[in-house]
């Protein structure tokens, strides 16, 4: 892997993994989507891509998680299958998390981050220890990688390589 391939978050498969087909890479990335998993995959032609990922913010099933820890920023993941190249393209999108009560709303954030996107967030309460000093207690840990680790797995687990793309063209 070279320098470029780290700044981009470019992964190989292994080697001696045969490329499946680009119908079933786009399965395998569907195949994803389960109800106990705080992201879904989606169609993606709306934003120019094949699939989009993305937390499940606004879905009724996932709100009341949301609205508990609060979150101040998501993003998703947007794809392209290259079947020439075996690869699967994908740019990050962050976005700003407004709360108004328990109703989210989405907006680009005023410093939106676009390109290959590394999100980690904790939340701790301060509280007395056992022994009388003061002890912090994570309450909240939210890391971006919950979401493209699964992605990269399926797509690097079907013979093909997953590019990130920093800028232009998805």
């Amino acid at each position: 892997m070279g320098l470029f391939d780290k700044l981009t978050g470019t992964k190989r498969p292994a080697d001696g993994v045969a490329p499946r087909s680009a119908a079933e890479v786009h399965a395998a990335l569907l195949g994803l989507n389960r109800p106990d998993v705080p992201y879904a995959i989606r169609d993606g032609r709306e934003e120019g891509a094949d699939l989009v990922a993305e937390w499940r913010v606004l879905d009724p099933a996932w709100q009341t998680f949301f609205v508990r820890t609060q979150v101040s920023r998501v993003f998703q993941v947007r794809m392209r299958l290259v079947p020439e190249k075996n690869e699967v393209r994908s740019l990050d999108q962050q976005y700003e998390v407004s709360w108004a009560g328990d109703t989210p709303s989405l907006a680009l954030a005023a410093d939106a981050q676009r390109g290959q996107v590394q999100t980690v967030s904790k939340r701790w309460t301060l509280g007395g220890g056992e022994d009388g000093d003061s002890e912090a207690t994570e309450t909240f840990n939210f890391d971006s990688s919950e979401l493209k680790d699964p992605l990269q797995d399926a797509v690097l687990g079907a013979g093909w390589t997953w590019r990130g793309v920093i800028s232009g063209k998805l």
